[in-house]
């Protein structure tokens, strides 16, 4: 008998060794919930602007909230307001890499902004055997039987998307600090209150591209020859780089109060207002 439960006992200690944790998903804030759930119930009786108003309250109030992204950008890709969409998607994939679906979201939306070289980096992280794959390998074959148009050769250089040329102001912005454009002609804001930045296109149409833990006053913001940009995290003491496809890492840490980001070339210039100094780096 004394044998029979010892065997018992060791069969029961090897099966609690052998079952897994379950680690229990990270609370959301009540009321992210409830302007989550309002942004439901707009969207349902067709009242959009407010179900995207709703979406971006909850993320304000918490920004890993992954559904409240998920749902801003389906309204938004439901309304053909694709580079908004493709935005918001981005900052899921840069919270949870393996939402294969957002990528998927992703790839179509670059697709249909013309961005095809984008998409197709998109679709080869998405693995063949995800419940996306078929839609991923679909879209891929769809990206490569598409002829490109025939183009007029010409000697002049293609000019760069003006932005808006007339007079106008943007207001409601909080704190806004460093300014900026790309070569398309979207102007891209600092808000130092609400970490956040901004991107107002050349119709005037205001997103919230970027807002995320990492960015804490932001301050300075410059763009590179690749598209990526720049943030001078004055709150952190560091510089931040944000690839095109919305992944933000730390390019230089331990700058005293960055403010001021100037690109020439290759070189990235930071003015340091806690060291009086002008920082000089090489960018990769």
């Amino acid at each position: 008998m004394v044998r029979i439960m010892k065997k018992i006992l060791i069969l029961l200690t090897i099966l609690l060794l052998a079952t897994p944790k379950l680690l229990a998903a990270p609370p959301v804030n009540t009321e992210a919930v409830l302007q989550y759930n309002q942004g439901i119930d707009y969207y349902k009786i067709g009242q959009y602007d407010e179900a995207i108003t709703a979406f971006r309250n909850s993320i304000k109030i918490d920004p890993n909230y992954i559904d409240a992204y998920y749902n801003l950008g389906s309204v938004l890709e439901y309304l053909q307001q694709y580079d908004a969409a493709l935005v918001v998607f981005k900052q899921i994939i840069v919270r949870k890499p393996d939402d294969y679906d957002s990528v998927y979201k992703a790839a179509w939306l670059s697709s249909k902004l013309g961005e095809n070289d984008k998409a197709k980096i998109y679709l080869s992280i998405i693995p063949p055997n995800c419940a996306r794959g078929n839609d991923a390998k679909a879209l891929a074959n769809q990206l490569d039987c598409l002829i490109a148009p025939q183009k007029t050769v010409s000697l002049q250089p293609k000019p760069k998307t003006s932005v808006n040329q007339t007079n106008g102001l943007f207001q409601n912005i909080s704190a806004p600090t460093g300014i900026t454009s790309d070569k398309d002609g979207n102007v891209y804001i600092a808000e130092y209150n609400n970490n956040t930045i901004l991107k107002i296109t050349p119709d005037d149409t205001r997103i919230v591209y970027l807002k995320d833990p990492q960015i804490s006053g932001p301050v300075g913001l410059d763009f590179d020859g690749s598209d990526n940009l720049y943030i001078a995290n004055y709150s952190k003491d560091n510089v931040l780089k944000v690839t095109p496809l919305g992944e933000i890492s730390v390019l230089i840490s331990n700058v005293k109060k960055p403010y001021y980001l100037y690109i020439k070339g290759n070189m990235l210039f930071v003015s340091c207002q806690g060291t009086d100094s002008v920082l000089r780096y090489k960018l990769p």
